[in-house]
């Protein structure tokens, strides 16, 4: 007969697999939901077999399984009401809340297990295990609810932290940690994880309350690497492979995403994170020198150069994500397919306010993954676009990235789409965008102005299209 323990790890490396071929189907949109699936059927999979090994190895009794089954059904409930009612627009805040939930929770579980810690078991590895999860689980917790409150827009969080220096007040934080860190690891002893607690409430805090709207896509995957980082500590506390094994993953693909973010932007980590994008100014001269050629155009118009177009590509951008205009889109996408007009959709990595905001978007909206394009691949065709309609993009379609080395985004790239024959830029106003600086696409030669909400141009757009028949 074999022993529970092999049983367990035998089960949790079945679990650790199914992990892995999850995380790696959901490189790819048509293959992210069954990933998604997969990854959610290994977490069930290692939760009851670790539900299992607990009542078996400690006899524990029918109330622990039932507080168990209660934490599963009342989990279970919140998730479903979460998926069926949180709009597409608010799936950027709904990330920042789970990767701040994530790292709560690393903090209750190492918090817990430091409880039932006795001397003999006060060991180096142990303690530090335990420092490091309250230390990261406390940043995220507090760092994801700072960015729920930014992506939300509530007030209070948009305004500057009346702290001189907030640098250097971070850097003595972090050393105070240290050296807390350093106390409870070495006298083996528990009550400076409190105080480690009440410190990375204030770094987090501290660290993502400077940072701006433009950079809330690289915040949200450092937190999320950071909420693995912080479940693959609690899993060294608990002894728990499986833990281990997720938190890494989710730690480490984190990273890798966040680097993705940041080389979209052609900004380092240490610059989003302890610097800042100031708004610039631009070109010599006002805003309203630069608009002063800006061109509007209407529904009517637009249908008639669609009607001469050979190729068309959308550019999505958080406004249409507000606009909730997607199913529109592709309503007007396949109407022009229809006309055997090639239609594409060009994406930038840092478009919205999540990683991969627009994808997710498109796929909600059944947009066909093979009209997705990323930035690198559509930009050295976008010559031979005849019409690149902007919805709602602003940071991400601004000509001053390669034209201005005094611009804020000076050197970030960006979809080239000034480039194509007609631009239609569809926006409320000609306002700026997250990095609060002026596009002069908007008045560029080739760029005509439609100025609406999102859905509500798409829309008419299309009515305009049938009536050209």
């Amino acid at each position: 007969m074999f022993d529970s323990q092999i049983i367990v790890n035998l089960t949790y490396v079945v679990a650790a697999v199914l992990f892995i071929v999850g995380l790696k189907m959901m490189a790819h949109p048509r293959s992210a939901v069954r990933g998604n699936l997969i990854s959610s059927v290994a977490m069930l999979i290692a939760v009851v077999a670790t539900a299992a090994w607990i009542f078996v190895d400690t006899n524990d009794t029918l109330a622990g399984w039932l507080l168990i089954g209660l934490g599963l059904a009342v989990g279970g409930v919140i998730g479903a009401v979460m998926a069926v009612k949180v709009e597409m627009t608010q799936m950027p805040q709904l990330v920042a809340l789970f990767n701040g939930l994530g790292g709560g929770a690393s903090v209750l579980v190492a918090g817990a297990e430091l409880v039932g810690v006795t001397d003999a078991h006060a060991t180096v590895d142990v303690m530090l295990a335990i420092g490091l999860s309250g230390l990261i689980g406390t940043v995220t917790f507090w760092g994801s609810l700072v960015g729920f409150g930014k992506l939300q827009e509530i007030d209070w969080f948009e305004k500057p932290l009346p702290i001189p220096m907030p640098q250097v007040f971070n850097a003595l934080v972090a050393v105070l940690l240290l050296i807390m860190l350093a106390v409870m690891v070495s006298g083996g002893v528990g009550w400076p994880y409190l105080v480690i607690i009440l410190l990375a409430t204030v770094l987090g805090f501290t660290l993502v309350m400077p940072i701006g709207g433009a950079d809330m896509p690289v915040v949200i995957a450092l937190l999320n690497s950071y909420s693995g980082l912080a479940a693959a500590a609690t899993g060294f506390v608990i002894d728990n492979n499986v833990l281990i094994i997720s938190g890494s993953l989710v730690g480490a693909s984190g990273i890798i995403l966040t680097q993705i973010m940041c080389k979209a932007m052609n900004r380092s980590l240490v610059n989003v994170l302890f610097g800042t994008m100031q708004a610039g100014g631009g070109p010599a001269g006002s805003d309203d020198e630069m608009y002063a050629n800006v061109r509007s155009t209407s529904a009517d118009d637009i249908a008639m150069i669609l009607d001469t177009a050979q190729r068309v590509v959308f550019v999505p951008g958080y406004g249409l994500a507000v606009a909730q205009a997607q199913h529109a889109v592709r309503d007007l996408a396949n109407l022009l397919s229809d006309k055997g007009i090639e239609v594409e959709y060009a994406i930038h990595p840092v478009a919205g306010r999540m990683p991969g905001h627009m994808n997710v978007l498109l796929a909600e909206a059944d947009v066909p993954y093979e009209q997705l394009k990323e930035m690198d691949e559509i930009n050295p065709t976008l010559g031979q676009v005849d019409v690149a309609i902007v919805i709602g993009a602003n940071d991400v379609v601004n000509p001053l990235a390669n034209t201005d080395p005094n611009s804020p985004i000076s050197g970030m790239p960006i979809i080239e789409v000034d480039k194509a024959r007609t631009v239609i830029v569809i926006k409320r106003s000609l306002s700026p965008g997250f990095a609060k600086i002026p596009n002069p696409l908007f008045a560029a030669e080739n760029t005509l102005m439609f100025f609406s909400d999102g859905k509500k141009a798409v829309l008419d757009i299309v009515g305009a299209v049938k009536e050209l028949g």
